[in-house]
Protein backbone atom coordinates (compact mmCIF):
# COMPACT_ATOMS: atom_id res chain seq x y z
CA UNK A 1 0.00 0.00 0.00
CA UNK A 2 1.55 3.33 -1.07
CA UNK A 3 0.53 5.38 1.97
CA UNK A 4 -0.92 5.08 5.44
CA UNK A 5 -4.64 4.45 5.24
CA UNK A 6 -7.19 5.80 7.70
CA UNK A 7 -8.78 2.35 7.65
CA UNK A 8 -6.51 -0.55 6.71
CA UNK A 9 -8.38 -3.45 5.10
CA UNK A 10 -6.44 -6.53 3.92
CA UNK A 11 -6.81 -7.78 0.37
CA UNK A 12 -9.38 -10.59 0.23
CA UNK A 13 -11.35 -9.36 3.25
CA UNK A 14 -15.08 -10.12 2.94
CA UNK A 15 -17.82 -7.75 3.96
CA UNK A 16 -21.36 -8.53 2.91
CA UNK A 17 -21.33 -9.72 -0.69
CA UNK A 18 -18.01 -8.03 -1.39
CA UNK A 19 -14.37 -9.08 -1.43
CA UNK A 20 -11.80 -6.30 -1.03
CA UNK A 21 -9.23 -6.08 -3.81
CA UNK A 22 -6.97 -3.09 -4.43
CA UNK A 23 -6.70 0.19 -2.46
CA UNK A 24 -8.01 3.21 -4.33
CA UNK A 25 -7.60 6.26 -2.10
CA UNK A 26 -7.60 7.47 1.46
CA UNK A 27 -8.25 10.62 3.42
CA UNK A 28 -8.25 11.57 7.05
CA UNK A 29 -11.82 10.33 7.51
CA UNK A 30 -12.11 7.22 5.39
CA UNK A 31 -10.43 4.85 2.96
CA UNK A 32 -11.70 3.51 -0.35
CA UNK A 33 -11.01 0.07 -1.81
CA UNK A 34 -11.94 -1.64 -5.03
CA UNK A 35 -14.09 -4.69 -4.42
CA UNK A 36 -15.74 -7.42 -6.42
CA UNK A 37 -19.08 -9.05 -5.75
CA UNK A 38 -18.54 -12.68 -4.81
CA UNK A 39 -21.64 -13.66 -2.86
CA UNK A 40 -25.11 -12.85 -1.67
CA UNK A 41 -24.17 -10.82 1.38
CA UNK A 42 -23.57 -13.69 3.81
CA UNK A 43 -19.77 -13.58 3.79
CA UNK A 44 -17.65 -12.90 6.85
CA UNK A 45 -17.21 -9.36 7.94
CA UNK A 46 -20.40 -7.43 7.36
CA UNK A 47 -24.12 -7.31 8.00
CA UNK A 48 -26.26 -5.44 5.51
CA UNK A 49 -27.93 -2.36 6.97
CA UNK A 50 -29.57 -1.11 3.78
CA UNK A 51 -29.16 -2.91 0.51
CA UNK A 52 -30.49 -3.23 -2.97
CA UNK A 53 -31.52 -6.60 -4.34
CA UNK A 54 -28.47 -8.70 -5.29
CA UNK A 55 -29.31 -8.53 -8.99
CA UNK A 56 -29.13 -4.73 -8.79
CA UNK A 57 -25.57 -4.75 -7.51
CA UNK A 58 -22.71 -4.33 -9.99
CA UNK A 59 -19.86 -6.78 -10.45
CA UNK A 60 -17.36 -4.30 -9.02
CA UNK A 61 -17.74 -1.37 -6.67
CA UNK A 62 -15.79 1.01 -4.47
CA UNK A 63 -16.08 0.35 -0.74
CA UNK A 64 -15.62 3.40 1.45
CA UNK A 65 -14.70 2.33 4.99
CA UNK A 66 -15.39 4.94 7.64
CA UNK A 67 -13.35 4.60 10.84
CA UNK A 68 -14.44 2.44 13.77
CA UNK A 69 -15.04 3.26 17.40
CA UNK A 70 -11.40 3.73 18.34
CA UNK A 71 -10.66 7.31 19.37
CA UNK A 72 -11.54 10.05 21.77
CA UNK A 73 -15.23 10.85 22.36
CA UNK A 74 -14.84 14.22 20.63
CA UNK A 75 -13.13 12.64 17.63
CA UNK A 76 -15.79 9.93 17.44
CA UNK A 77 -18.60 12.48 17.52
CA UNK A 78 -16.95 14.36 14.67
CA UNK A 79 -16.57 11.18 12.60
CA UNK A 80 -20.20 10.26 13.23
CA UNK A 81 -21.30 13.70 12.03
CA UNK A 82 -19.30 13.33 8.80
CA UNK A 83 -20.64 9.84 8.17
CA UNK A 84 -24.21 10.99 8.84
CA UNK A 85 -23.84 13.85 6.36
CA UNK A 86 -22.69 11.57 3.57
CA UNK A 87 -25.27 8.88 4.27
CA UNK A 88 -28.10 11.42 4.46
CA UNK A 89 -27.21 12.96 1.11
CA UNK A 90 -26.76 9.60 -0.65
CA UNK A 91 -30.10 8.34 0.66
CA UNK A 92 -31.95 11.50 -0.34
CA UNK A 93 -30.41 12.25 -3.71
CA UNK A 94 -29.96 10.18 -6.84
CA UNK A 95 -28.75 12.37 -9.69
CA UNK A 96 -26.86 11.49 -12.90
CA UNK A 97 -23.84 13.63 -11.97
CA UNK A 98 -23.50 12.39 -8.39
CA UNK A 99 -21.67 9.20 -7.53
CA UNK A 100 -24.20 6.47 -6.78
CA UNK A 101 -24.48 4.56 -3.49
CA UNK A 102 -25.76 0.98 -3.83
CA UNK A 103 -25.99 -0.05 -0.17
CA UNK A 104 -24.48 0.47 3.27
CA UNK A 105 -22.91 -2.19 5.47
CA UNK A 106 -21.70 -2.36 9.04
CA UNK A 107 -18.72 -4.57 9.80
CA UNK A 108 -19.50 -7.06 12.57
CA UNK A 109 -16.15 -8.74 13.18
CA UNK A 110 -14.90 -8.85 16.80
CA UNK A 111 -11.87 -10.83 15.61
CA UNK A 112 -10.68 -7.65 13.86
CA UNK A 113 -11.20 -4.86 16.43
CA UNK A 114 -9.65 -2.29 14.08
CA UNK A 115 -12.51 -2.96 11.63
CA UNK A 116 -15.33 -4.02 13.95
CA UNK A 117 -18.12 -1.46 13.78
CA UNK A 118 -16.87 0.32 10.66
CA UNK A 119 -19.55 1.73 8.38
CA UNK A 120 -19.03 0.79 4.74
CA UNK A 121 -20.56 2.68 1.82
CA UNK A 122 -20.81 0.60 -1.35
CA UNK A 123 -20.35 3.15 -4.11
CA UNK A 124 -20.22 3.29 -7.87
CA UNK A 125 -16.63 2.62 -8.92
CA UNK A 126 -14.79 5.31 -10.85
CA UNK A 127 -11.64 4.83 -12.87
CA UNK A 128 -9.78 7.77 -11.33
CA UNK A 129 -10.21 11.27 -10.02
CA UNK A 130 -9.72 14.53 -11.84
CA UNK A 131 -6.81 15.16 -9.47
CA UNK A 132 -4.92 12.12 -10.74
CA UNK A 133 -5.68 13.07 -14.34
CA UNK A 134 -4.32 16.60 -13.80
CA UNK A 135 -1.26 15.24 -11.99
CA UNK A 136 -0.54 12.91 -14.87
CA UNK A 137 -1.07 15.58 -17.53
CA UNK A 138 0.13 18.90 -16.04
CA UNK A 139 -0.23 22.13 -17.95
CA UNK A 140 -3.16 23.28 -20.06
CA UNK A 141 -5.83 20.66 -20.40
CA UNK A 142 -6.64 18.43 -23.33
CA UNK A 143 -9.75 19.21 -25.42
CA UNK A 144 -11.97 17.29 -23.01
CA UNK A 145 -11.55 20.00 -20.35
CA UNK A 146 -14.61 22.11 -21.24
CA UNK A 147 -16.84 19.02 -21.49
CA UNK A 148 -15.74 17.77 -18.07
CA UNK A 149 -16.24 21.20 -16.54
CA UNK A 150 -19.77 21.38 -17.93
CA UNK A 151 -20.58 18.03 -16.32
CA UNK A 152 -19.05 19.13 -13.01
CA UNK A 153 -21.10 22.32 -13.12
CA UNK A 154 -24.21 20.29 -13.87
CA UNK A 155 -23.52 18.16 -10.77
CA UNK A 156 -23.24 21.27 -8.61
CA UNK A 157 -26.53 22.63 -9.94
CA UNK A 158 -28.22 19.29 -9.27
CA UNK A 159 -27.02 19.52 -5.65
CA UNK A 160 -28.07 23.13 -5.27
CA UNK A 161 -31.52 22.51 -6.76
CA UNK A 162 -32.01 19.74 -4.20
CA UNK A 163 -31.05 22.10 -1.36
CA UNK A 164 -27.48 20.99 -0.68
CA UNK A 165 -24.02 22.57 -0.80
CA UNK A 166 -21.07 20.31 -1.61
CA UNK A 167 -18.65 22.25 0.57
CA UNK A 168 -15.48 20.55 -0.65
CA UNK A 169 -15.37 20.74 -4.43
CA UNK A 170 -11.83 20.05 -5.65
CA UNK A 171 -10.22 17.78 -8.28
CA UNK A 172 -9.86 14.90 -5.83
CA UNK A 173 -13.64 14.87 -5.33
CA UNK A 174 -14.48 14.83 -9.04
CA UNK A 175 -14.61 11.20 -10.10
CA UNK A 176 -14.17 10.14 -13.71
CA UNK A 177 -16.16 7.13 -14.79
CA UNK A 178 -15.22 4.42 -17.18
CA UNK A 179 -16.98 6.18 -20.07
CA UNK A 180 -15.14 9.40 -19.28
CA UNK A 181 -18.10 11.22 -17.75
CA UNK A 182 -17.71 13.08 -14.48
CA UNK A 183 -19.44 12.52 -11.14
CA UNK A 184 -19.21 14.48 -7.92
CA UNK A 185 -18.24 12.42 -4.89
CA UNK A 186 -17.13 12.60 -1.25
CA UNK A 187 -20.11 14.22 0.45
CA UNK A 188 -19.03 14.08 4.09
CA UNK A 189 -18.62 17.87 4.00
CA UNK A 190 -21.94 18.41 2.22
CA UNK A 191 -24.52 20.50 4.04
CA UNK A 192 -28.27 20.79 3.65
CA UNK A 193 -29.54 24.33 3.23
CA UNK A 194 -31.69 25.95 5.89
CA UNK A 195 -33.01 28.89 3.94
CA UNK A 196 -30.05 30.64 2.32
CA UNK A 197 -27.37 29.01 4.49
CA UNK A 198 -26.09 25.66 5.61
CA UNK A 199 -23.53 24.69 8.23
CA UNK A 200 -20.30 22.86 7.52
CA UNK A 201 -17.52 21.51 9.80
CA UNK A 202 -14.82 23.96 10.76
CA UNK A 203 -12.16 22.93 8.26
CA UNK A 204 -11.77 23.01 4.50
CA UNK A 205 -9.31 22.79 1.58
CA UNK A 206 -7.78 26.29 1.47
CA UNK A 207 -7.13 26.53 -2.28
CA UNK A 208 -10.85 26.05 -3.02
CA UNK A 209 -12.32 27.93 -0.05
CA UNK A 210 -13.89 31.35 -0.72
CA UNK A 211 -12.42 34.29 1.20
CA UNK A 212 -15.46 34.83 3.41
CA UNK A 213 -15.02 31.35 4.90
CA UNK A 214 -11.31 31.85 5.53
CA UNK A 215 -12.05 34.42 8.22
CA UNK A 216 -15.61 33.56 9.21
CA UNK A 217 -16.56 32.88 12.80
CA UNK A 218 -17.08 29.25 13.71
CA UNK A 219 -20.15 28.59 15.81
CA UNK A 220 -21.30 25.48 17.59
CA UNK A 221 -22.71 24.11 14.33
CA UNK A 222 -19.65 25.01 12.29
CA UNK A 223 -19.27 27.69 9.61
CA UNK A 224 -22.19 29.14 7.69
CA UNK A 225 -21.89 28.30 4.00
CA UNK A 226 -23.85 29.26 0.88
CA UNK A 227 -24.03 27.66 -2.59
CA UNK A 228 -21.80 30.51 -3.75
CA UNK A 229 -18.93 28.74 -1.96
CA UNK A 230 -19.21 25.93 -4.52
CA UNK A 231 -19.22 28.54 -7.32
CA UNK A 232 -15.90 29.94 -6.05
CA UNK A 233 -14.44 26.43 -5.88
CA UNK A 234 -15.64 25.74 -9.43
CA UNK A 235 -13.87 28.88 -10.64
CA UNK A 236 -10.59 27.76 -9.08
CA UNK A 237 -11.01 24.24 -10.46
CA UNK A 238 -11.84 25.51 -13.95
CA UNK A 239 -8.80 27.79 -14.00
CA UNK A 240 -6.57 24.92 -12.88
CA UNK A 241 -8.02 22.45 -15.39
CA UNK A 242 -7.82 24.84 -18.35
CA UNK A 243 -4.49 26.56 -17.65
CA UNK A 244 -2.57 24.28 -15.31
CA UNK A 245 -2.23 26.95 -12.62
CA UNK A 246 -4.15 28.53 -9.74
CA UNK A 247 -5.81 31.94 -10.26
CA UNK A 248 -4.21 33.55 -7.19
CA UNK A 249 -0.46 33.92 -6.73
CA UNK A 250 1.65 31.88 -4.35
CA UNK A 251 3.92 28.88 -4.38
CA UNK A 252 2.11 27.16 -1.50
CA UNK A 253 -1.46 26.61 -0.44
CA UNK A 254 -0.93 28.90 2.55
CA UNK A 255 0.42 31.69 0.33
CA UNK A 256 -2.53 31.38 -2.03
CA UNK A 257 -4.91 31.43 0.94
CA UNK A 258 -3.38 34.71 2.09
CA UNK A 259 -3.65 36.07 -1.46
CA UNK A 260 -7.37 35.17 -1.52
CA UNK A 261 -7.95 37.12 1.69
CA UNK A 262 -5.99 40.08 0.32
CA UNK A 263 -7.97 39.92 -2.93
CA UNK A 264 -11.28 40.01 -1.06
CA UNK A 265 -10.07 43.04 0.91
CA UNK A 266 -9.04 44.88 -2.26
CA UNK A 267 -5.25 44.74 -1.84
CA UNK A 268 -4.61 41.93 -4.34
CA UNK A 269 -5.93 41.23 -7.83
CA UNK A 270 -6.78 38.08 -9.70
CA UNK A 271 -3.98 37.00 -11.98
CA UNK A 272 -5.70 34.88 -14.55
CA UNK A 273 -3.29 32.85 -16.64
CA UNK A 274 -2.68 33.97 -20.24
CA UNK A 275 -3.20 30.29 -21.12
CA UNK A 276 -6.81 30.44 -19.92
CA UNK A 277 -8.98 30.40 -23.09
CA UNK A 278 -10.65 33.73 -23.81
CA UNK A 279 -14.14 32.21 -23.74
CA UNK A 280 -13.56 31.15 -20.13
CA UNK A 281 -11.96 34.31 -18.72
CA UNK A 282 -15.19 36.09 -17.84
CA UNK A 283 -16.77 32.89 -16.55
CA UNK A 284 -13.88 32.25 -14.17
CA UNK A 285 -13.76 35.91 -13.16
CA UNK A 286 -17.49 35.90 -12.33
CA UNK A 287 -17.08 32.72 -10.25
CA UNK A 288 -14.21 34.31 -8.33
CA UNK A 289 -15.91 37.59 -7.46
CA UNK A 290 -14.56 38.73 -4.07
CA UNK A 291 -17.94 38.65 -2.31
CA UNK A 292 -20.62 36.00 -2.44
CA UNK A 293 -23.23 38.58 -3.57
CA UNK A 294 -21.24 39.35 -6.73
CA UNK A 295 -20.72 35.75 -7.86
CA UNK A 296 -22.69 34.30 -10.73
CA UNK A 297 -25.58 32.04 -9.75
CA UNK A 298 -25.46 28.33 -10.44
CA UNK A 299 -28.23 28.21 -13.07
CA UNK A 300 -26.74 31.10 -15.06
CA UNK A 301 -23.27 29.57 -14.72
CA UNK A 302 -24.46 26.23 -16.09
CA UNK A 303 -25.99 27.91 -19.15
CA UNK A 304 -22.79 29.81 -19.85
CA UNK A 305 -20.48 26.85 -19.29
CA UNK A 306 -22.62 24.52 -21.42
CA UNK A 307 -22.71 27.10 -24.21
CA UNK A 308 -18.91 27.54 -24.17
CA UNK A 309 -18.49 23.76 -24.11
CA UNK A 310 -20.51 23.59 -27.33
CA UNK A 311 -23.66 21.90 -26.06
CA UNK A 312 -26.22 24.54 -26.97
CA UNK A 313 -26.87 25.33 -23.32
CA UNK A 314 -27.56 21.74 -22.21
CA UNK A 315 -24.77 20.06 -20.28
CA UNK A 316 -26.78 16.84 -20.23
CA UNK A 317 -26.18 16.61 -23.99
CA UNK A 318 -22.42 16.40 -23.61
CA UNK A 319 -20.94 13.44 -25.47
CA UNK A 320 -19.94 10.53 -23.26
CA UNK A 321 -16.16 10.65 -23.16
CA UNK A 322 -15.24 7.00 -23.54
CA UNK A 323 -12.32 5.64 -21.57
CA UNK A 324 -10.27 2.84 -23.16
CA UNK A 325 -9.53 1.17 -19.84
CA UNK A 326 -8.62 -2.50 -19.59
CA UNK A 327 -11.34 -4.59 -17.94
CA UNK A 328 -11.68 -7.19 -15.23
CA UNK A 329 -8.61 -6.21 -13.25
CA UNK A 330 -6.18 -6.21 -16.18
CA UNK A 331 -4.53 -2.82 -16.06
CA UNK A 332 -2.63 -2.88 -19.34
CA UNK A 333 -1.97 0.51 -20.85
CA UNK A 334 -3.77 1.00 -24.14
CA UNK A 335 -1.73 2.89 -26.69
CA UNK A 336 -3.92 4.39 -29.39
CA UNK A 337 -1.72 5.01 -32.39
CA UNK A 338 -2.14 5.77 -36.07
CA UNK A 339 -3.78 8.49 -38.07
CA UNK A 340 -7.19 6.85 -37.78
CA UNK A 341 -7.06 7.23 -34.03
CA UNK A 342 -6.23 10.90 -34.34
CA UNK A 343 -9.84 11.44 -35.38
CA UNK A 344 -11.19 8.81 -33.02
CA UNK A 345 -14.41 10.01 -31.48
CA UNK A 346 -13.86 7.83 -28.44
CA UNK A 347 -10.33 8.96 -27.66
CA UNK A 348 -11.11 12.27 -26.00
CA UNK A 349 -9.73 10.83 -22.76
CA UNK A 350 -7.39 8.09 -23.95
CA UNK A 351 -5.33 7.47 -20.86
CA UNK A 352 -4.28 4.15 -19.37
CA UNK A 353 -4.71 3.05 -15.74
CA UNK A 354 -1.60 3.08 -13.63
CA UNK A 355 -0.97 0.41 -11.02
CA UNK A 356 -0.50 1.11 -7.33
CA UNK A 357 3.11 1.43 -6.26
CA UNK A 358 4.25 -1.27 -3.92
CA UNK A 359 1.86 -3.94 -5.22
CA UNK A 360 3.98 -7.08 -4.84
CA UNK A 361 1.13 -9.48 -5.47
CA UNK A 362 1.36 -11.88 -8.43
CA UNK A 363 -1.40 -9.92 -10.12
CA UNK A 364 0.55 -6.71 -9.67
CA UNK A 365 3.71 -8.20 -11.14
CA UNK A 366 1.71 -9.59 -14.04
CA UNK A 367 0.29 -6.13 -14.62
CA UNK A 368 3.74 -4.62 -14.89
CA UNK A 369 4.61 -7.14 -17.57
CA UNK A 370 1.38 -6.64 -19.53
CA UNK A 371 1.97 -5.84 -23.16
CA UNK A 372 0.64 -2.71 -24.75
CA UNK A 373 -1.93 -3.17 -27.48
CA UNK A 374 -3.06 -0.93 -30.29
CA UNK A 375 -6.56 0.11 -31.14
CA UNK A 376 -6.37 -1.71 -34.47
CA UNK A 377 -5.78 -5.06 -32.76
CA UNK A 378 -7.89 -4.57 -29.66
CA UNK A 379 -10.28 -7.38 -28.75
CA UNK A 380 -9.14 -9.84 -31.42
CA UNK A 381 -10.50 -12.71 -29.31
CA UNK A 382 -13.98 -11.27 -29.83
CA UNK A 383 -13.75 -9.40 -33.12
CA UNK A 384 -11.87 -10.12 -36.35
CA UNK A 385 -9.16 -7.54 -37.05
CA UNK A 386 -8.93 -8.26 -40.78
CA UNK A 387 -12.46 -7.56 -41.96
CA UNK A 388 -12.63 -3.80 -42.38
CA UNK A 389 -13.93 -2.68 -38.96
CA UNK A 390 -12.52 0.84 -38.50
CA UNK A 391 -9.77 0.70 -35.85
CA UNK A 392 -11.14 3.90 -34.30
CA UNK A 393 -14.26 2.06 -33.12
CA UNK A 394 -12.92 -1.38 -32.19
CA UNK A 395 -12.26 -0.64 -28.54
CA UNK A 396 -15.58 1.12 -28.07
CA UNK A 397 -17.46 -1.76 -29.72
CA UNK A 398 -15.74 -4.44 -27.63
CA UNK A 399 -16.08 -2.60 -24.33
CA UNK A 400 -19.72 -1.72 -24.99
CA UNK A 401 -20.55 -5.38 -25.57
CA UNK A 402 -18.64 -6.45 -22.47
CA UNK A 403 -20.70 -4.04 -20.39
CA UNK A 404 -23.74 -6.24 -21.08
CA UNK A 405 -24.03 -9.64 -19.41
CA UNK A 406 -26.89 -10.80 -21.66
CA UNK A 407 -26.18 -13.74 -23.96
CA UNK A 408 -26.07 -12.71 -27.60
CA UNK A 409 -24.93 -9.11 -27.14
CA UNK A 410 -21.44 -9.57 -28.53
CA UNK A 411 -18.83 -7.31 -30.12
CA UNK A 412 -19.42 -8.98 -33.49
CA UNK A 413 -23.16 -8.26 -33.24
CA UNK A 414 -22.63 -4.58 -32.50
CA UNK A 415 -20.04 -4.30 -35.29
CA UNK A 416 -22.35 -6.07 -37.75
CA UNK A 417 -25.25 -3.80 -36.85
CA UNK A 418 -23.16 -0.65 -37.21
CA UNK A 419 -22.03 -1.86 -40.63
CA UNK A 420 -25.61 -2.47 -41.76
CA UNK A 421 -27.07 0.64 -40.12
CA UNK A 422 -24.55 3.18 -41.41
CA UNK A 423 -21.48 1.50 -42.95
CA UNK A 424 -19.67 2.93 -39.88
CA UNK A 425 -20.49 6.49 -40.96
CA UNK A 426 -20.50 8.72 -37.84
CA UNK A 427 -22.05 11.61 -39.81
CA UNK A 428 -24.99 9.72 -41.28
CA UNK A 429 -28.06 11.91 -41.59
CA UNK A 430 -31.42 10.65 -42.84
CA UNK A 431 -33.99 13.36 -41.97
CA UNK A 432 -36.73 11.58 -43.92
CA UNK A 433 -36.59 8.73 -41.40
CA UNK A 434 -35.43 10.98 -38.52
CA UNK A 435 -32.33 8.78 -38.05
CA UNK A 436 -28.80 10.02 -37.41
CA UNK A 437 -25.28 8.92 -36.61
CA UNK A 438 -23.37 5.67 -36.73
CA UNK A 439 -26.19 3.70 -35.04
CA UNK A 440 -29.07 5.44 -36.89
CA UNK A 441 -30.70 6.74 -33.75
CA UNK A 442 -34.08 8.41 -33.74
CA UNK A 443 -33.67 11.30 -31.25
CA UNK A 444 -36.85 10.57 -29.30
CA UNK A 445 -35.67 6.98 -28.75
CA UNK A 446 -32.04 7.83 -28.05
CA UNK A 447 -33.00 10.01 -25.08
CA UNK A 448 -33.93 6.84 -23.16
CA UNK A 449 -30.58 5.12 -23.70
CA UNK A 450 -28.00 7.90 -23.44
CA UNK A 451 -27.50 7.65 -19.70
CA UNK A 452 -25.50 4.83 -18.14
CA UNK A 453 -27.59 5.04 -14.97
CA UNK A 454 -30.95 4.48 -16.68
CA UNK A 455 -32.16 8.08 -16.35
CA UNK A 456 -33.69 9.39 -19.61
CA UNK A 457 -32.64 12.81 -20.82
CA UNK A 458 -35.12 15.53 -19.90
CA UNK A 459 -35.12 16.90 -23.45
CA UNK A 460 -35.03 15.14 -26.79
CA UNK A 461 -31.40 15.35 -27.99
CA UNK A 462 -30.50 16.98 -31.27
CA UNK A 463 -28.09 15.51 -33.84
CA UNK A 464 -25.26 15.08 -34.60
CA UNK A 465 -24.75 12.10 -32.30
CA UNK A 466 -21.06 11.18 -31.86
CA UNK A 467 -20.03 7.51 -31.83
CA UNK A 468 -18.93 7.83 -28.19
CA UNK A 469 -22.60 8.50 -27.39
CA UNK A 470 -24.33 6.37 -30.03
CA UNK A 471 -22.48 3.07 -29.64
CA UNK A 472 -22.81 2.69 -25.83
CA UNK A 473 -26.48 3.66 -26.17
CA UNK A 474 -26.90 0.89 -28.74
CA UNK A 475 -25.32 -1.56 -26.31
CA UNK A 476 -27.67 -0.54 -23.49
CA UNK A 477 -30.72 -0.91 -25.75
CA UNK A 478 -29.62 -4.33 -27.02
CA UNK A 479 -28.97 -5.42 -23.43
CA UNK A 480 -32.52 -4.39 -22.54
CA UNK A 481 -34.03 -6.15 -25.58
CA UNK A 482 -32.24 -9.50 -25.15
CA UNK A 483 -34.01 -10.85 -22.03
CA UNK A 484 -37.39 -9.72 -23.35
CA UNK A 485 -37.27 -11.94 -26.42
CA UNK A 486 -39.17 -15.16 -25.91
CA UNK A 487 -37.13 -18.33 -25.56
CA UNK A 488 -37.39 -20.90 -28.31
CA UNK A 489 -37.69 -18.45 -31.21
CA UNK A 490 -36.14 -19.94 -34.38
CA UNK A 491 -32.83 -18.61 -35.71
CA UNK A 492 -29.65 -17.03 -34.38
CA UNK A 493 -30.52 -15.17 -31.19
CA UNK A 494 -28.08 -12.42 -32.07
CA UNK A 495 -29.98 -11.76 -35.29
CA UNK A 496 -33.26 -11.73 -33.37
CA UNK A 497 -31.81 -9.11 -31.01
CA UNK A 498 -30.81 -7.02 -34.03
CA UNK A 499 -34.33 -7.36 -35.44
CA UNK A 500 -35.69 -6.16 -32.11
CA UNK A 501 -33.47 -3.08 -32.37
CA UNK A 502 -34.77 -2.26 -35.85
CA UNK A 503 -38.43 -2.96 -34.97
CA UNK A 504 -39.18 -3.90 -31.34
CA UNK A 505 -38.90 -6.97 -29.16
CA UNK A 506 -42.72 -7.23 -29.14
CA UNK A 507 -42.82 -7.29 -32.93
CA UNK A 508 -40.26 -10.12 -32.99
CA UNK A 509 -42.17 -12.07 -30.34
CA UNK A 510 -45.50 -11.60 -32.14
CA UNK A 511 -43.97 -12.72 -35.46
CA UNK A 512 -42.42 -15.78 -33.85
CA UNK A 513 -39.00 -14.76 -35.17
CA UNK A 514 -37.66 -12.19 -37.62
CA UNK A 515 -40.64 -10.31 -39.12
CA UNK A 516 -40.93 -10.74 -42.91
CA UNK A 517 -40.59 -6.98 -43.43
CA UNK A 518 -37.28 -7.12 -41.58
CA UNK A 519 -35.80 -10.14 -43.36
CA UNK A 520 -33.39 -8.27 -45.65
CA UNK A 521 -31.96 -6.32 -42.73
CA UNK A 522 -31.60 -9.49 -40.66
CA UNK A 523 -29.87 -11.33 -43.50
CA UNK A 524 -27.31 -8.53 -43.87
CA UNK A 525 -26.63 -8.55 -40.13
CA UNK A 526 -26.19 -12.34 -40.25
CA UNK A 527 -23.72 -11.98 -43.12
CA UNK A 528 -21.51 -9.51 -41.25
CA UNK A 529 -21.84 -11.47 -38.02
CA UNK A 530 -20.15 -14.34 -39.83
CA UNK A 531 -17.55 -11.97 -41.25
CA UNK A 532 -16.65 -10.36 -37.94
CA UNK A 533 -16.80 -13.32 -35.54
CA UNK A 534 -13.40 -14.99 -34.93
CA UNK A 535 -13.12 -18.69 -35.82
CA UNK A 536 -14.43 -20.93 -33.04
CA UNK A 537 -16.38 -18.07 -31.48
CA UNK A 538 -20.18 -17.92 -31.42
Amino acid sequence: MPETYAVTVPRGYRVGAWEVREPIATGAFGSVYEARRVGDGQGAGGDVVTAGAPEELPRTAALKFLPTGTGTPRHLAHLRELADRELRLHRKLKRPRLIRMYETLTVDDPAHPDLDGAVVLVLEKAEESLASLLTRTPGPSAPQGPALLAQICEGLVQLHRAGWVHGDLKPANVLLMRDGSARLGDFNMAAELEGTHAYTPAFSTPDYTPPELLWSEIGERGSRIRPSADIWAFGVLAHLALSGSFPLPGGTSAARRDAAVAYARGSEELRLSPQLPDAWREIVRDCLAPTHQERVGGEALLRRVAAVAGTGGRASRLPRLFWPFARRGRRSALVLGGSAVATMAVAALGYGVSTWAGDDSPAGKETERSAEVTAAAYGTADLRADRGIPPAYRLLIVETAHDCSQSGVTPSLIAAMLKVESDFDPDLSDPAKDEYGIARWTPSVLRWWMSDDGTPEEEVPEPPFPPAESIPAMGRYLCWIAPRLESGLPGDRRVLIAAGYRTSYKTVNDAGGVPPSNRLYADRVAHYLKEYTPPGKK
